[in-house]
Parts: structure tokens; sequence; C-alpha cells
């Protein structure tokens, strides 16, 4: 099935030329291409067009799971026909085995996983399988070790209408699935055998497959609504696969075990010989105890540990992982790559650290450390072709990349932002750079405008917020000719910083955009993601302290928050113009010239981003229910209430907005509360 792209706009401004030159670069056989793309310039519409003309599976990495959903939905609005997935870490909280030896301290694996996550992953490997016409967008934890895709594939049961059926044979091979029997409700991973009907809820949706027998016959498939139980339509197949990516046949799991044991002789030898004892009992109790659950469950905590032998994969050789579901002419598209190309290079170098401490100390085999993310050569080998794209692309993407391809001409015509330098110390007004910001916010608070500043810390941030609102309670705020006055505000200022919970976080940002802050402050959580239209100006306190949040790349990737605005500005405090800040003045410059070059030559006039602003965040039901009189009346709201929430809940889930999907948890765990 080919690609097919919806949208109600066409390729504009630089996209015609980037989407022909990537095109070409491909075709030319060019292994790496660098998409140079301005902030606000429709990079994920380029190469979504790229997508659809090449026809090939594509794999999109981003260096979060938040942008991963954002591109992810993207990517589904673009592509409504075809097979989009969201493939990132299960796990909602994930606390790795560790050994500190300096204290003697031994941390045990802790995690609590998403199960809609987990069902995602699911859907993303098996639509690979299944199809071509498929974009997984992924965070770098798809560089991490997954069960081996033949053994996944071999592993899939194949239900036909008409088929012959042998209950014990099914039975049996949906436990080396890894399905689980029940008699209780079904849930994603468990099946059910009630007389000649099997009924399996697979791991990557939630439907029910209900299997009529007439004697060993199929006579009947049908796929049912696990919460009304109405039929939602009848199938002449129906193809399961495995429960989990980590799959042992019987042949290869006996064949594991022997290495295993033969492993194991061999450290425990080693440590005798060193006169470690402790280590000796200690490995010996724990390997010997994992065997027997894999023997007889076929799993175990930490079977990842043991993935090299359950493959079959030779010591030191790359763990299977989420790149080896793709066919071989895949295409890999790296987003926002001057941080993520950082980060695959830096995966490999600190799981192996942690692991070290876990061999060296008998807690783990030597092959514990083939359980590994890729290393960054292994990487490039399993990418094949692939377009990095950034607003600052890094020295990595200039030295690596066959062609840049600049993109640097907006559909809505907006430049990028006019740069005030501005000392720190003293400025025109006779003040510092803090008295200096006042008087500008003033202005633009006046005409309800936004404003985003960024310090060094945290504390600084956290120091400047509170000091912001104790000014503006002083004081009207006026406008420049002073003929307008605004009603004095409680609070004008908010901060934002990584201590800011993710939750809180998406509520200061709704807020700020509808106006109920004039001002925004943070650290680095403002550099990149951030889609604020109504900021007119970022104002960069101590832009000449040289460092990362004052490199060249952090600087322009500030600049480009105002590029939503016609009104932009920058506000660079600085008493000394470091080389960081001119590259990326210069470069602003550069590209405001371009920019606005094009636009004298098309009579294009800029307009402001127009973005809805979302409520994503549900409207509580607790006082709606707690105003309630009769204990009656109260029980059944409750109930009821409880019941759209949930629904609420799965329904924000499966559109990937996990944020929505955590605060109606919260919600529903709070009335059942107030059930009970």
């Amino acid at each position: 099935m080919d690609f097919k792209l919806k949208s109600k706009f066409a390729p504009a401004g630089d996209q015609p030329q980037a989407i022909k030159k990537l095109l070409d670069g491909i075709k030319k056989g060019y292994d790496k291409q660098t998409l140079l793309g301005v902030t606000g310039s429709g990079k994920t519409f380029t190469a979504a067009n790229v997508i659809a003309e090449l026809k090939r599976p594509t794999l999109v990495i981003a260096h979060n799971k938040t942008l991963a959903a954002q591109l992810c939905q993207e990517y589904r609005e673009f592509f409504p026909e075809n097979a989009v997935h969201y493939f990132v870490s299960y796990y909602d909280y994930y606390q790795p085995e560790a050994y500190l030896p300096t204290t003697d301290t031994y941390i045990d694996k802790e995690s609590m996983i998403n199960d809609e996550i987990d069902r995602l992953r699911h859907a993303a490997t098996q639509s690979l399988l299944t199809r071509r016409d498929v974009i997984i967008v992924a965070s770098v934890s798809c560089i991490y070790g997954l069960g081996e895709p033949e053994t996944y594939e071999q592993t899939v049961l194949h239900f036909k209408k008409g088929g012959s059926f042998n209950k014990r044979e099914v039975l049996d091979r949906l436990i080396e699935m890894q399905f689980n029997r029940t008699t209780s409700d079904l849930t994603r991973g468990n099946f059910r055998m009630r007389g000649d009907v099997l009924e399996i809820m697979p791991a990557n949706e939630e439907i029910i497959y209900r299997i009529e027998l007439d004697s060993d016959k199929i006579d009947f498939i049908a796929v049912i609504d696990p919460t009304t139980r109405k039929e939602k339509s009848q199938e002449a197949d129906a193809w399961i696969f495995p429960a989990k990516h980590f799959i042992t046949l019987g042949p290869e799991k006996e064949r594991a075990i022997r290495k295993i044991e033969k492993e194991l002789a061999e450290r425990v030898k080693f440590f005798e010989s060193q006169g470690k004892f402790l280590e000796v009992e200690r490995l010996a109790r724990r390997t010997r105890y994992d065997m027997e659950m894999i023997k007889n469950v076929g799993y175990c905590h930490g079977i990842e540990n043991y993935s090299r032998h359950l493959s079959g994969r030779a010591a030191g050789e790359p763990p299977a992982t989420l790149l080896d579901y793709f066919p071989d002419d895949f295409l890999t598209i790296i987003d926002e790559s001057h941080v993520t190309v950082p980060q695959i290079s830096g995966m490999y170098e600190g799981d192996a650290s942690r692991k070290r401490s876990l061999i060296d100390f008998g807690f783990r085999l030597p092959s514990a450390a083939d359980n590994r993310p890729l290393k960054f050569d292994e990487f490039e080998k399993e990418i094949g072709q692939v377009i990095y794209t950034s607003a600052t692309p890094g020295d990595f993407e200039y030295k690596n990349s066959k062609q840049i391809v600049e993109q640097i001409i907006r559909p809505t015509g907006l430049v990028d932002p006019k740069i005030i330098i501005c000392p720190i110390t003293e400025t025109k007004n006779n003040a510092s750079q803090v008295d200096d910001l006042i008087f500008r916010v003033k202005e633009k608070a006046a005409k309800n405008e936004r404003v985003l500043v960024t310090t060094l810390t945290k504390k600084m941030a956290e120091d400047l917020t509170d000091f912001l609102n104790e000014e503006f309670k002083k004081s009207e705020l006026r406008i420049m000719n002073d003929e307008l006055r605004i009603k004095k505000k409680e609070a004008v200022a908010i901060y934002m910083h990584s201590d800011v919970k993710a939750l809180d976080r998406i509520r200061i940002l709704t807020d700020f955009r509808r106006g109920k802050y004039d001002v925004l402050v943070g650290v680095n959580l403002l550099r990149e993601g951030l889609d604020l239209p109504e900021v007119t100006m970022v104002a960069i306190l101590d832009a000449d302290k040289e460092g990362f949040l004052r490199s060249e790349t952090s600087l322009i990737q500030t600049i480009g928050r105002a590029a939503r605005n016609v009104f932009g500005e920058v506000v660079l405090y600085a008493d000394n113009i470091t080389g960081s800040m001119k590259r990326a003045i210069d470069e602003t410059e550069r590209r405001r010239a371009r920019q606005t070059e094009y636009n004298k030559i098309h009579n294009i006039t800029p307009e402001t981003i127009k973005k809805k602003i979302k409520n994503i965040l549900p409207e509580t039901s607790m006082e709606k229910v707690l105003s309630l009189d009769a204990a009656p009346e109260k029980g059944k709201a409750l109930k009821k209430i409880i019941e759209e929430k949930e629904a609420e809940m799965k329904a924000a889930a499966r559109n990937l907005e996990f944020e929505t999907a955590a605060i109606l948890r919260d919600e529903i765990k709070a009335l059942k509360k107030h059930r009970k």
C-alpha cells in the first residue's frame, strides 16, 4: 500500500526545493543528508512529502517521549490511512539494577510499565512485519535490546475459519507465547477457554477474538468489544502475535540454559581462583533460580540479561533492536539531530559502566553486558539512508552529510526576530538588565503580548519571578504614550524549569498562552519544542556568559522562540559580544535578509501563526459529586463519572495525549477513594 499524504496545504516557501533536493540526494545514494530548517518552516511537512514520494517504511527518532508523541500526532494527521506508530520506553518509572561498591549498596531493578505504551510497542512491531506503509516515531529507546524478530514472527498463531483446532496444542502454544490463562475478565496478553469457546485479547489492541469450535474445527471467529461484549465484526481468520517481545521456543530454550550453565561454571571457577567466595554464592544462587524460572515458566525477572544466550548471538555481537524489525530499505529521520545524535552516542558507555560493577561483584554473568544499547557505529550500520533535521545542526551533521539542504523561507512569510543588544550593568535607561527588562515587559503586557525570559540557573529563575511579581504590584501598567491605563494584576510572572512536574508545566504553558501570566521565566526548557505564537519578546539574561546555555546552538534555538509572531524581537543582555553571540547574531541576520528579500519579491505580508489554545486538562468532577446530598445519588453519580473518566483516559492514551491520560488517571483514583 502506498503512503497517502493528506493536507489542505501544498508545499510553500522553501519546502518545494527542500523536498526536491532531499529526494535527489536519496536517489543518488547519499547515506547522510541534513535538512537545516528554521523554527516554524515546516520540517515535518517536508519530511512527510519525502516519505510519500519515496514509499519506504520510515523510522523517525526524537530525543524524548513528549516530542516523539507530538511528531507521531503530526504524521498521523498527514497519513491517516497508513500505519503510524509510537515506540518509546514503556516504563512510567524505571530504576535500573545497579551496585555501588563504595557503599556496598545493591539496588534491585524497579519498574512500572505503562500498559498503553506496551500495547503501542506491539502494534509497531506487528505492523513492521505485516506491511510496508509504516512510519514508526520512536525515542532513543529504539536502540535498546528487543526480542529477535525472527522468533517473534515464527511464533504467530493463525486461526482460520474451517481450519483444524487441537485444544492442547493451541493452549500450550499460547503459554509459550507468554499469554496468561485466566478465568476472570480478559486484559491484554490473556486468554480464556470455556468449553468450545476460546477468547483472546491480543497484545497490540484492546479487542477480544472469540473463536468457537465445532468438534476439532473452527466454526466461527468474531471480534468482540471488551467493554460492551457486543460483536464488532465477523472474521475469516485471526493472527495472534506473542504477548512479549522476548520469546524463546522449546529447543532454543534448552540450548540457552546449557550455555548459561556453562558460563556460570566458568565464572564460579574464576571467582574461586580469586578467593571471592561471596561472589560465588551470590552469582550461583541468582543464576540457578533464574534458570529454573526460564525452564518452568519461560520467563524470569531480568530475563533480558540472558538475551545473548536466548537469541544465540555471539559474545560482543550487537543485540536485536527495533531496527531489526524494519526491511533493508527503510529511511531514518533524526529529529532535532543536534540533541538526538549526541544522546544516541552516549547511551552505550553509560549502560556499560553500570553493568561492569554488577558483573565484577557477582550480581550478573559477563554475558549480561550484551544486553545493551547499540554503539553509535553499530547504529549507523543498521539505519542505512538518514536525514538529520535541525535548525542548528552540529559538527557531526556538517562533517558527515553529503549535502545540507536549507529551509529558511517559512510558508507564513514570517522572518526571524530582530535582535537588540543591551548592557548588563548599565542600559540607556541608566538601569541594570533587570530594571530594563521590567521596563520592556510593561510595554509588552500593556499590549497583551507575552515575554519569555531565560536565566542561567533555577534559583535565578525563581528569584527573578518573585522580584517581577513584587515590582508589578507596586504600579499600574502603561503603554508607551501613557494614555491607556491597565488594571494592576496580582501576578504577571511564573517560572518553569526541570523541577516543575510535567503536568504543572502543561498548566503553566496553557495559562501563559491565555494571558494569565505575561512573563514566563525559565532556564533550558525554553530552548526547544515550545510553540508559543503569542510571544513577541525573548529576553536572554547574561547572554555573554559563554557555555552550554549560551552556546551558538542554544542562542539560535532560544531566538527561534520569537519567530512565530510578526512583532517578534530578542533582547540579548551582554557587556561583551562572545564568539557564540556573534555567530548566532550573524546567522539570524543572514536568515532575516533572505526571508525579507523573498517576501519583497513575492509580495508576501507576514502573518503571525494562529494556533488554537486547547485545554488538555480535564475539568474536575469532584465538586459536582460532593455537592450531592443523598448517598444513593452520590454513589450513582460517582459510578457514572468514573466510567466516563476511564473512557476519556483510554481515548487520551490512544491519541498519545499521555499527560491528559495521567491527569485523568489521578482523578479516577481520587474519585474511587470517595466511593469507598
